[in-house]
């Protein structure tokens, strides 16, 4: 079992596995970028699908770490997390949003799927992220460390800022949302943590 990839020990807490992914590179079948907004969700919070016990749509989080965890949003969007900690607990990393690589096929795939231009839209969110990149519910409980996914350690450590985690109405108080400090690609712009 690989728990090790692009330099990151996937089982680690997902509250220490999500800053450091921001700088790395998340390639689906080729096509993707520098991953710049992620969130950290464990089973003993309440805002995380693992908190109710293993389920049908949720075991590939209780699996092996460094696996895949796809699962689809609101009915609407299809959105991407990374499993992390010993295999049962029940944790992962969601993937918010990419900056991506200046590669005009890759863009031009990302374009085609979006149905827009603005490169900064591209993988701002998780479910422009899944569409941009094709993720659906088939990538799901899949290993991060073969084909379709490619993680490229980061080059440099980017500045990382820390806040509340976005989208959810539980355990608001957790500053579990990661970003690259200053990046145009976020989902949102990152609120300040009170206190």
């Amino acid at each position: 079992m690989i728990t090790t990839l692009a330099g990151i020990d996937f089982s680690a807490p997902a509250q220490v596995v999500a800053p450091q992914l921001i700088g790395v590179t998340l390639l689906v079948n080729g096509v993707g970028g520098r991953i710049v907004e992620v969130e950290a969700y464990d089973r003993d919070e309440p805002a995380s699908h693992c908190y109710i016990g293993q389920t049908p749509r949720n075991f590939s989080m209780f699996g092996p770490p460094g696996r895949s965890y796809v699962y689809r949003s609101h009915g609407l969007h299809w959105c991407l997390n990374f499993v992390c900690r010993e295999e049962g607990h029940g944790a992962g990393v969601l993937i918010r949003a990419l900056e991506p690589l200046p590669d005009e096929e890759g863009l031009a795939r990302m374009r085609a799927r979006r149905g827009l231009d603005e490169a900064r839209l591209l993988c701002s969110g998780p479910g422009r992220l899944c569409q941009a990149l094709d993720v659906t519910r088939g990538f799901n409980n899949l290993s991060l460390a073969e084909p379709p996914f490619t993680l490229l350690a980061r080059e440099a450590v980017p500045p990382v800022s820390a806040g509340p985690r976005i989208g959810i109405s539980k355990a608001m108080e957790l500053p579990w949302r990661f970003v690259e400090t200053g990046s145009r690609f976020l989902s949102k712009p990152m609120r300040a943590v009170a206190g």
